[in-house]
């Protein structure tokens, strides 16, 4: 449920992953779609339901299992983008699995990392309490949601995200990741500033890196699946 023996956040008021910091209120985001949303038509389609020919795990090809238009984590590790990415608009579908078989941390499992480093966390948090800083939508180990917004698992969610990369100059900082997320068509973030790069039980930092880089999906042993996953450079 959390942690009180981890270090602040800057702000001073809650530690990463706090155990006392209060949960967002729960919003109902309405039923899920019957079919993916639109794709438009200046869009890089990252995944269409057919292959994973976009993707790659360590260096290799990737191998999650691909059916019924979906892919899905099987434990065979992360998997990251060939193209590399900077400023960017992003959409996605995702879905825990149905049968529940764990609680926490443990219930569907799986992260969108920008440029390799900035995780918005995948989880279910339908009736499943968590650290607040770890739930679905969180910038995980940093930033809650503003409300919970999840549907029940084996549903389909999605995530609307504008993500401006981090600059820096000089060999330091010049202005920090930020993002905007929707989960559900429910604004959750608006233009938030990560701390850092995404670190668990620890404060997130920056260190200086390349200009663009690849979108991961995380393989946390959970078999959450993903679809209509395409993306646009800004």
């Amino acid at each position: 449920m959390g942690y009180s023996d981890t270090p602040f956040l800057p702000d001073g008021k809650w530690r990463v992953h706090d155990v006392a910091r209060p949960a967002p209120a729960v919003v109902n985001p309405g039923p899920a779609p019957a079919a993916p949303a639109p794709v438009p038509e200046d869009a890089v389609v990252l995944f269409d339901g057919k292959d994973l020919s976009h993707w790659t795990s360590g260096g290799k090809e990737a191998r999650w299992k691909v059916a019924e238009g979906a892919m899905e984590v099987n434990g065979t590790g992360t998997i990251e983008t060939r193209e590399s990415f900077g400023d960017l608009q992003l959409h996605l579908e995702w879905a825990a699995p149905k049968g529940i078989e764990s609680a926490s941390q443990g219930r569907g499992n799986s992260g969108v990392f920008f440029m390799g480093r900035y995780e918005l966390q995948v989880l279910d948090s339908f009736e499943n309490r968590t650290y607040s800083d770890g739930q679905a939508a969180a910038l995980y180990g940093q930033t809650p949601p503003l409300v919970n917004a999840c549907r029940k698992p084996g549903e389909w969610q999605s995530y609307d995200v504008v993500f401006t990369a981090p600059r820096f100059e000089n060999g330091g900082l010049k202005s920090p990741a930020r993002i905007t997320v929707f989960h559900n068509g429910v604004l959750v973030h608006h233009d938030v500033a990560f701390l850092g790069a995404t670190a668990h039980r620890a404060v997130a930092q920056y260190a200086e890196h390349a200009a663009s880089g690849p979108i991961a999906l995380q393989d946390h042993g959970n078999p959450v699946r993903y679809r209509n996953v395409w993306v646009r450079k800004l």
